[in-house]
């Protein structure tokens, strides 16, 4: 009985510090830019891995009761735009914001692919720009400040958010009542920049092709689409990092710098690529920096 109560006990305590709700699905009247998918093109999960996805979602993890100050992170899980880090990269930095009484939405974003898409250059930012206004158009449903509403994403997913905090002003989605889809404010962790020289290969082929038009190159290529209107940005690479060169977080800083836009960078010597939320190369966690920087600026 003792260790029974002792697992309850401790289910408890997992429960209160974060409550995930049903997903949602962010085109409840159809999946815009979509065609058909084949037989079998069927969304596949392999532990934290998810693949093929086709009916992109939200999820909610909510705070524990009473801890939630009004604050918002959509997180968007990376994978090379072949596929998603769900857990990694998704629910586990959700209840890490949690904590930190920010409520988090991980979103299910469908991966690049001319199976399902029309234009499959566009359907990532669809869902990404989807997914901010969704979360802003229901704020007052669960608690949140409309102007505190901030986006994170890893490699492919930083890639994903950067865009969507690059583009904000360039529409994919339809928004008959004109919300704003800007986020607040950024975090990118060892994210995909560019797509020129230090582009990590695959998720450009993967979002592109392989041939793209040099335009093409250049509208994705992040750093080249930062303005004084880009949120504030807080980035987290790794000088060792053999899948994405730390140069891609470098040139988006230095356009920040450039564009006036509040930017705070932390490099760290080693820890490599993909470590989600501790680097095992080092006790410093960019969580505690993260939450120094969002009180700093008034998001916490």
């Amino acid at each position: 009985m003792k260790t029974i109560l002792c697992a309850l006990m401790l289910m408890t305590s997992a429960i209160s510090i974060y409550a995930q709700e049903k997903p949602i699905t962010l085109y409840p009247n159809g999946v815009p830019n979509s065609k058909p998918a084949p037989a079998a093109y069927v969304e596949k999960l392999d532990k934290d891995w998810i693949t093929l996805v086709t009916n992109p979602r939200l999820t909610p993890y909510l705070p524990e009761k009473g801890t939630a100050n009004g604050t918002a992170i959509v997180i968007f899980p990376g994978g090379g735009y072949s596929g998603l880090s769900m857990v990694n990269e998704g629910s586990s930095i959700a209840q890490a914001f949690n904590k930190l009484g920010v409520t988090a939405f991980v979103v299910t974003y469908r991966l690049p692919s001319d199976d399902i898409m029309i234009d499959k250059t566009i359907g990532p930012l669809q869902d990404a720009q989807q997914a901010v206004l969704t979360v802003r158009q229901r704020a007052a449903e669960w608690g949140i400040k409309p102007d505190k509403i901030g986006i994170i994403g890893f490699s492919a997913g930083g890639h994903l958010a950067s865009t969507e905090g690059t583009h904000f002003d360039k529409l994919v989605i339809e928004d008959k009542d004109n919300i704003s889809v800007r986020p607040d404010f950024m975090i990118l962790l060892y994210p995909v920049i560019s797509f020129g020289p230090f582009a990590h290969v695959g998720s450009r082929e993967n979002l592109i092709g392989k041939n793209p038009p040099a335009a093409l190159v250049d509208l994705y290529s992040n750093e080249k689409q930062v303005t004084a209107n880009t949120p504030p940005t807080f980035l987290v690479h790794c000088e060792d990092d053999d899948v994405v060169p730390v140069q891609n977080a470098l040139l988006f800083y230095d356009a920040l710098l450039n564009a006036k836009v509040k930017a705070c960078m932390h490099i760290f010597d080693a820890g490599g690529h993909g470590f989600g939320l501790n680097n095992p190369k080092s006790k410093d966690k960019w969580i505690d920096w993260v939450k120094s920087w969002m009180n700093e600026n008034g998001f916490l």
